[in-house]
């Protein structure tokens, strides 16, 4: 049995939850979520709890217990608090700039790097070298900032490239520690 498919998930006040068949649809302050359930998992909505409940004791049904469980509550809190990612970009002349709904990015390449920022999600440049990707679903803002680390992962030299914020990045010595 899954431990978080167990926990039983309490509604937030100005948040509606309405279970239509095997799709969950989450509206709140923020926007709107829908998630389709699995056959083999039933969710039911008592007051102001959410419980999810497998029908069977299948490996896979207790994993997707626990997964429904996790989304459900990824949900509850991204529709009343959304969710924020921040990233920052070290090095000489790497820097962020946010266009309408692109994002640039100069990070030592010979061209500057220019990703659409998808819908649902906005980018708010904080400074040069910082900015910050909020929205309403986890998923897509993990997913997004994920992309943009991935244009330049931070190198293990120097330090240079993007990274999350607070990312710790263990530095190697060098060629100067053999001598």
């Amino acid at each position: 049995m899954s431990r978080i498919g167990k926990r039983v998930l309490t509604i937030p006040e100005n948040v509606n939850v309405e279970l239509n068949g095997k799709k969950i649809t989450v509206k709140g302050p923020k926007g709107e979520l829908s998630l389709n359930i699995v056959p083999e998992i039933e969710v039911s909505i008592d007051d102001k709890n959410i419980t999810v409940k497998s029908l069977n004791s299948a490996k896979h049904t207790n994993e997707m217990q626990g997964t429904t469980n996790a989304n459900i509550q990824n949900m509850l809190i991204g529709v009343s608090k959304g969710y924020t990612k921040g990233l920052e970009i070290i090095g000489v002349g790497y820097r962020f700039t946010v266009k309408g709904r692109t994002l640039s990015i100069q990070d030592g390449k010979s061209h500057l790097d220019e990703v659409a920022i998808p819908e649902g999600l906005d980018v708010k440049a904080i400074s040069n070298t910082e900015i910050e990707i909020s929205g309403i679903d986890k998923c897509a803002v993990g997913q997004f900032a994920s992309e943009i680390r991935e244009l330049r992962k931070p190198e293990p030299y120097k330090g240079k490239g993007i990274r999350y914020k607070g990312e710790r990045v263990r530095q190697k010595e060098g060629k100067k520690a053999s001598k």
